[in-house]
């Protein structure tokens, strides 16, 4: 066991995890692009869940570049601006492959619109075939249709890879009641239902994600990227989140 896997060794409770990255969480304590070094860190932080066993498949998002619902309220028209930002998300998904082969993680970015000259597109047997084959699948182009966020692609994903779990990684440590950079007294939930999201109106995910996710049993964790190992730690049950499923 290497020495980077021995400080995050845990056992992890879920095998196959599908982990949506922000675009917000890219740009480091920047207002906009891509923070080079905090790409780095979210790399190293999925070579330690590798080494643990974790199988892992990735979907990230584009508001740190653009957003589509930003380019609408300016006054573009919604389709055309929602392309804009799938655009935006491919750029994020070739950096984050480019960081993770630089430290020999074998990757590929799969594009649900058809850019065959700088990845594959996607196609869910041929998606499939890369994971049993043990490399990290970065899904981009978020479902490849206007009007659906990336959040509803990685639930989409999410069930077509048959994953345990599928790990939201944000600037905060899980689900709060208000926005805790705010409100210093905002409450901090570890568990909720799928329902309790909805009838709260809780801004996790849009609710054709949390929809899909509960039709098909798939739990969501809510952590911060932020930390060291994070995603090893999470995967492991250890560090504060907050877990959303059904309750039995």
């Amino acid at each position: 066991m290497s020495k980077a896997a021995s400080k995050t060794a845990c056992k992890p409770l879920y095998k196959r995890i599908l982990l949506k990255i922000s675009g917000e969480a890219l740009m480091g304590g920047g207002n906009y692009g891509i923070d080079q070094k905090t790409i780095e860190r979210i790399c190293r932080d999925i070579k330690s869940a590798l080494s643990i066993g974790v199988e892992l498949c990735l979907v990230v998002g584009g508001g740190n570049i653009f957003r589509g619902i930003e380019g609408t309220n300016s006054g573009m028209e919604r389709a055309s601006a929602d392309y804009m930002g799938m655009l935006a998300t491919v750029l994020n998904a070739l950096a984050i492959q480019n960081c993770l082969e630089r430290m020999n993680i074998d990757t590929r970015v799969l594009s649900a619109i058809n850019m065959i000259q700088i990845c594959e597109p996607y196609v869910r047997r041929r998606a499939m075939r890369h994971m049993e084959r043990g490399r990290v699948v970065i899904f981009a182009a978020g479902t490849g249709n206007p009007f659906f966020t990336t959040d509803t692609a990685a639930a989409l994903r999410a069930n077509e890879m048959g994953c345990d779990l599928l790990m939201k990684g944000t600037q905060v440590d899980g689900v709060y009641d208000s926005d805790p950079r705010k409100n210093k007294k905002a409450t901090h939930f570890d568990t909720l239902s799928y329902h309790e999201v909805l009838v709260r109106d809780l801004k996790v995910m849009d609710a054709s994600a949390i929809s899909l996710a509960r039709e098909n049993g798939i739990p969501i964790m809510v952590f911060s990227i932020g930390g060291k190992d994070s995603i090893a730690q999470a995967a492991c049950g250890k560090g504060k989140f907050t877990v959303i499923r059904d309750n039995k």
